[in-house]
């Protein structure tokens, strides 16, 4: 779980450990950080790994299904829109980032087709974004290439250990952030 960058490794923490030997305390049978066990960091990095890649598939899959310039923050921002749009304070909000950042990213997916501005019907001085059918279009497909991705790592595991890695996840990521949409927030920006 290393990166690399014109042939030289970039993570110095992994760097660092590679052939020495692990201080960490003796644990009972079961518990973490046991002979054996792999160390913490492995752990983030592992699941973020699994996290980009279905990313970068996914986003491999709409390019070849006529969404090439759609990027993960595009995706995130489109569930922030939601079915019956949003502004872009409540955008911002739920991506996690400035109404300013929200408002370029917003700007993009306009740029793009995938959202309109228009007249918030409740007051007329607000506007409000909406997803246009281009971007309805996208958030289909990627939900379909997501099960398909699914179904890929259910073969590859076998549904029972998929359905156990899901619901071991589940238990230990609070409920209230299962579903949050400012991961942008703290991977950089929208």
């Amino acid at each position: 779980m290393v990166d690399h960058v014109d042939g030289e490794n970039v993570n110095q923490v992994v760097d660092g450990r590679k052939g020495v030997p692990s201080a960490a305390p003796a644990t009972a049978p079961g518990e973490s950080g046991g002979p054996g066990d792999p160390p913490g960091f492995e752990l983030p990095l592992l699941l973020f790994a699994g996290f980009r890649t279905l990313i970068e598939r996914l986003h491999a899959e709409l390019a070849r299904q006529g969404h090439p310039d759609m990027r993960p923050a595009h995706g995130f921002a489109l569930q922030a829109i939601g079915p019956y749009g949003s502004t872009a304070s409540d955008i911002g909000r739920r991506l996690g980032v400035s109404k300013q950042a929200a408002g370029k990213t917003v700007d993009r997916l306009l740029a793009l087709g995938y959202a309109e501005r228009t007249d918030d019907p409740a007051d007329a001085r607000r506007k409000l974004v909406r997803l246009t059918p281009r971007g309805v279009d996208a958030l289909a497909r990627s939900a379909a290439v997501f099960d398909t991705l699914r179904a890929e790592w259910a073969t590859a595991l076998g549904n029972d250990r998929l359905r156990d890695l899901e619901a071991a996840l589940r238990t230990v990521v609070p409920a209230e952030t299962t579903f949050r949409l400012d991961a942008t927030s703290w991977l950089g920006g929208a």
